[in-house]
This record gives C-alpha cells, sequence and structure tokens, in this order.
C-alpha cells in the first residue's frame, strides 16, 4: 500500500520579528527601519513557502505544483540576496544580519538539498515499518534543527532590539497562524499514519508467507499483526481527533479492526487447509502406492472422506483468500481517500 506523501512542512516561521513600523527612515541609520528590511525578507520567503503548501494540498497538478516548490526556492534565495547584498551590518554591528543569513541559508540548504534526499527516501521507507518511521523521524529531525535555527535568530533579534531601543511585538499574523497549522497539520497525520502503516506492512507480509503456504511464517507474522492491531486499536483509543474531526482515525480503527480479525479469525482458516492439504497428499500418495487388491475398505473410506474434507477446505479456503482480498482494497482505498480528504480539509488555503 503505497502512502500518498503529502509535502514536507519546514517550520520556516520566525516568531519575534513583528516591529513597530519605521516611518520611511534608513535602515542604515534608523534601528527599526534596519529590522524590518530584513522582517520582510523573510516573509517573502515564507509566503511564497506557504503557498506551496497550500497547492500540493489543494490541487493535483504536479506541474502546478513542481513550479510552486521552484517560486518557494526562489523566493528563498532573494530574501538571502536582499540580506546579504542590500544590506550591510549596521553601524558596524553584524550580528542580526548574520544571523539571519545563517538562518535563510539553513532554509535554503534544507528545502533544497535535504527536502530532496527525503523525497528521494519515498521508496526505501515502504520497505519496512522501521524504514518508514526513520523516514518519518528524518523529517521531524529536520525541523527540530531549523527550529534551533529559529530560537538562534529570534534571540538575535531581541538582543538587537534590546540593544537599540526597538520595541518588538508578538502580534499574531495570518501567515505565521497558517504555516504552524501546517506543522501541527503533518505532526498529527505521521502519528496516526504510522498506527496504519506498522500493520498494513505486517499484512503484507503475511501475504507472501500464505503465497509461499509457509505456514511457520504464517502463524509467527499473524501473531505479530494481532498483537500490533490489539496495541493501535489501544493507542487510537486515547488519542483526539484533530480540531474535533475523527475522520483519519476512524479509518484506521476501521483498519485495525479488519486486521485484528484477519489475524485471529479468518488466517487460521488457511493455514487449516494448508495442513490438510499437506496430510491430503501424504495420504494420496500412500493409497496411490497401493495396488487395487491391497486397498482396505478401511482405506477406502478414509480416503473418500479425506477427498470430502478437502474439496469443503477449498471453498472455505477461496472464500476467505476472496473476502480478504476485498477486505484490504476497501481498507487501503478508504484509508487514502480519507487522508486525501483531511488533508485537504485542515490545511489552510493560501495565496500570495
Amino acid at each position: 500500500m503505497k502512502k500518498l506523501f503529502t509535502p514536507f512542512i519546514l517550520l520556516l516561521i520566525i516568531t519575534c520579528a513583528a516591529i513597530h513600523p519605521a516611518k520611511a527612515q534608513d535602515a542604515s541609520s534608523d534601528p527599526g527601519a534596519y529590522m524590518n528590511v530584513i522582517s520582510d525578507a523573510e516573509t517573502g520567503m515564507n509566503k511564497s513557502y506557504m503557498a506551496y503548501i497550500s497547492a500540493s494540498a489543494h490541487s493535483s497538478r504536479k506541474r502546478k505544483i513542481d513550479k510552486m516548490r521552484e517560486q518557494a526556492i526562489e523566493a528563498i534565495q532573494t530574501c538571502q540576496n536582499t540580506i546579504n547584498y542590500n544590506l550591510g551590518p549596521f553601524k558596524g554591528d553584524n550580528s542580526l544580519r548574520q544571523g539571519s543569513l545563517n538562518y535563510v541559508g539553513l532554509c535554503y540548504k534544507i528545502f533544497n538539498d535535504d527536502y530532496a534526499h527525503i523525497v528521494d527516501m519515498d521508496d526505501i521507507a515502504e520497505r519496512s515499518y522501521d524504514e518508514m518511521q526513520a523516514y518519518l523521524l528524518l523529517q521531524q529531525a529536520t525541523n527540530d534543527t531549523l527550529q534551533a535555527a529559529i530560537t538562534r535568530v529570534n534571540k538575535a533579534q531581541e538582543t538587537f532590539a534590546a540593544k537599540y531601543n526597538v520595541t518588538l511585538t508578538n502580534d499574531r499574523t495570518e501567515l505565521g497562524d497558517k504555516m504552524k497549522e501546517s506543522n501541527k497539520l503533518s505532526e498529527y497525520r505521521d502519528k496516526v499514519y504510522l498506527i496504519f502503516y506498522k500493520c498494513n506492512w505486517e499484512d503484507n507480509q503475511l501475504t507472501n508467507a500464505v503465497n509461499e503456504k509457509n505456514v511457520t511464517k504464517i502463524e509467527q507474522t499473524r501473531s505479530a499483526l494481532g498483537k500490533y492491531a490489539i496495541e493501535g486499536l489501544a493507542t487510537l483509543d486515547k488519542m483526539l481527533g484533530y480540531d474535533g474531526d475523527n475522520t483519519l482515525i476512524e479509518s484506521v480503527k476501521q483498519a485495525l479492526n479488519f486486521y485484528k480479525d484477519e489475524a485471529q479469525v479468518q488466517i487460521p482458516k488457511v493455514t487449516d487447509f494448508f495442513l490438510k492439504e499437506e496430510n491430503f497428499e501424504k495420504l494420496k500418495t500412500t493409497m496411490e502406492g497401493k495396488s487395487a487388491d491391497q486397498r482396505t475398505k478401511q482405506d477406502i473410506d478414509t480416503y473418500n472422506n479425506a477427498v470430502n474434507d478437502i474439496n469443503a477446505s477449498v471453498k472455505t479456503y477461496n472464500e476467505t483468500n476472496n473476502d480478504l482480498n476485498n477486505g484490504r482494497n476497501d481498507i487501503n482505498k478508504n484509508y487514502n481517500d480519507t487522508e486525501k480528504a483531511f488533508i485537504d480539509t485542515h490545511t489552510p488555503y493560501y495565496k500570495k
């Protein structure tokens, strides 16, 4: 089951960048105007990035999304160039300017280089639960690196403002709120998805074991799937919906209940068939090894009963397989459709 990967959310928002307006003052002599040049450049970068996130969530047009991503990278470069070439140190003090350049440079590296690496891990992440978890943890670690950089920039702003008597405000902005909401949504979705993926991946291993008719592997995988399904349901029971929306949780609960039933009720029918099939083949070989005059009435009755039993088991096996295959298709489609609608509903709309 292929995950519907939505764009990796970077925390490109500096929380303390609101400054009292400087009225047409020279940035080289007015500290408020100086800070505003940096703040405006960073805001332009943030706007392009948020527009990309919005387009990714609400549009299925790949060309449009790719174009928005390119524009976001260009906006980061424009921000970097504005600060680097249009603004020198303030009266010899380069602390704020350099702090911002370090931050914006990190944004460019992550979004242009590290981001590409994360996207390249998509296929790797599908190989196992551990690799999927590592994939999502890499995203979080990248965000943690940015958050640390944001903290340093905020501190540099506060120090600069205090040194030059500039009043900072913590006024909320629409852009800031939308960027924070997007990150919050991404973290929530990944947490729920991992619960689903753990069972989904185990179910894929179980399907392979069934196709191989490996009873030992089937039993091992069936046991793990049942355990993970029960654990996942217990975790989901403690989780709250996202802003009152329980649809994603409910879709995963539906899937996990399917996996639980599969492990506890359906797969034992499959293993029962394989064992009966194995025993029947042995009995058939023995029977065929005897000549007609060597076969006793008990031999013939035993064989005929075995034929009836294996025929009934074949019917049960086929019905069980059909039910499982249809059920898998249903829960995968339901999860993908629900996740897509969930992201579309809760990702803020934004246009520059």
